[in-house]
């Protein structure tokens, strides 16, 4: 989302050069471009001039710290600043060890059902009880859907009757905790396609019955400056704890989420990275603001590698790498995300790839079903495949022998990159260490698909 940002901001700042002192003509300069790029990626007019203002101050006459530059150094205060624009420390939902009950609200279609099953898997993992409440009666989609997210993570959901009044939905949850006691309810309230007063009036009258700890926001980052407006009117009627920036992994300028708790006052909880119910990360603004410079987020790639549980990925013995190992790999990364994410959490690789950068996934799926085509014997000893057994497993997997011709190079290039992460991800527990980057530049294997 930040990636037009980020590339427009390190430009902005690789031409300030290495003077030893930072001028006041060389900071209104820069500053005057930044905050056009700030605009451009639809940052509050507000919040972008502020921001502008208090790097400008602290920017003039600055002494270049140690050894860094003065682009460098003007890095590191634009850092900070994103850092405090995106909220400062990092804030989570208040969570005691009984009798929590999260509120979710917001317009339809902004992902709050769907937020509602991400926020219920991620604190199972962390070994609490959760009861998910199907509230929206607006949409006996939205109920069918909380009850799917329910099974597949595993925990009950009730399930509000049409024409159910707010006290006697109150009534059924107390029952039900009665009978299965639950330490944390997540309640899916209506939504509609605007804000208009029904839909402030019902939740206002849900909420004062249910007496929630936590009222959670869920907007859509990629509407803009509209979801800023719409957490407003949510704060000033039902009243806000914080917010669920939801759609982080589109292709919207984030100017929403840059301008959000400077517009709103709310923190951001979580952001929504994905379609999965993995996907949904605490939100970190100093991890945010170091992807948006380019200084890429390790601490998120080995949380995520966590996460998923992989297992180690390192080769068998030096120099062997199989087509079995290849398999396995790129089906443990692919739990991981778009593995163009992944590379640009790697401090560095932002500026490295080509705007727009993206692999595949499609050719992701194609080099699985090749593989899972050839025999034991085949993928062990890829030597062994000769004309004839390229034509079979071409066949076999809808491919052509091209297709196949190049996997067997691919397998070959991607030795080096994938004891790189290895290194990264195979010491869970162990204490991580950042990799070394492959002899000849750390290049991407050709076949990978890049789009723009």
């Amino acid at each position: 989302m930040f990636e037009s940002l980020g590339n427009k901001l390190q430009d902005i700042l690789e031409k300030l050069g290495r003077e030893r002192q930072l001028t006041e003509a060389q900071v209104k300069a820069s500053m005057r471009e930044i905050r056009m790029a700030l605009l451009e990626a639809d940052v509050n007019f507000g919040v972008a001039k502020d921001f502008v203002a208090r790097v400008s101050e602290q920017a003039v006459g600055q002494q270049v710290l140690g050894s860094l530059n003065a682009g460098q150094t003007v890095i590191k205060l634009v850092h900070d600043e994103l850092v405090q624009t995106l909220g400062g420390e990092s804030a989570q939902p208040s969570l005691d060890k009984k009798n929590n009950v999260w509120f979710m609200v917001g317009l339809q279609g902004a992902g709050k059902t769907t937020s509602s099953g991400k926020l219920a898997a991620h604190y199972k993992k962390l070994g609490r009880k959760v009861l998910l409440v199907a509230a929206d009666t607006q949409r006996p989609a939205a109920r069918d859907q909380l009850e799917v997210l329910s099974k597949q993570v595993g925990v009950p959901v009730l399930k509000v009757n049409d024409g159910e009044s707010p006290a006697e939905t109150k009534a059924r949850i107390e029952e039900h905790l009665a009978r299965d006691p639950r330490d944390l309810v997540i309640v899916d309230t209506a939504g509609r396609l605007q804000i208009d007063e029904g839909l402030m009036n019902q939740l206002a009258a849900l909420k004062a019955e249910l007496q929630p700890t936590e009222t959670l926001l869920v907007v859509d980052a990629m509407t803009g400056q509209e979801a800023l407006n719409v957490a407003q009117a949510f704060d000033e009627r039902i009243g806000v704890s914080g917010l669920i920036m939801t759609k982080m992994d589109g292709d919207a300028r984030g100017g929403a989420a840059l301008s959000a708790r400077s517009v709103t006052g709310k923190p951001i909880y979580f952001a929504g990275v994905s379609e999965k119910l993995s996907g949904l990360e605490p939100f970190y603004p100093d991890r945010v603001a170091g992807r948006i410079l380019g200084m890429g987020d390790v601490l998120g790639l080995i949380e995520r590698a966590q996460a998923a549980d992989l297992k180690a990925m390192e080769v068998k013995k030096p120099g062997d790498f199989d087509l079995e190992d290849l398999l396995l790999q790129l089906r443990q990364l692919r739990k991981l995300g778009p593995l163009g994410d992944l590379m640009k959490m790697i401090p560095g690789m932002s500026r490295a790839l080509p705007e727009g950068f993206t692999i595949d996934e499609k050719q992701l799926q194609r080099i699985d079903a090749m593989i899972s085509s050839m025999t034991v014997k085949e993928r062990r000893n890829p030597k062994i495949i000769d004309g004839s057994r390229r034509k079979r497993i071409a066949q076999g997997s809808g491919s052509s022998v091209q297709d196949i011709n190049k996997l067997l190079k691919m397998h070959e290039q991607m030795k080096e990159m994938m004891k790189m992460l290895g290194q990264m991800t195979g010491g869970k527990g162990k204490g991580m260490r950042m990799p070394k980057l492959p002899r000849g530049g750390g290049q991407m294997p050709p076949n990978l698909k890049m789009k723009k």
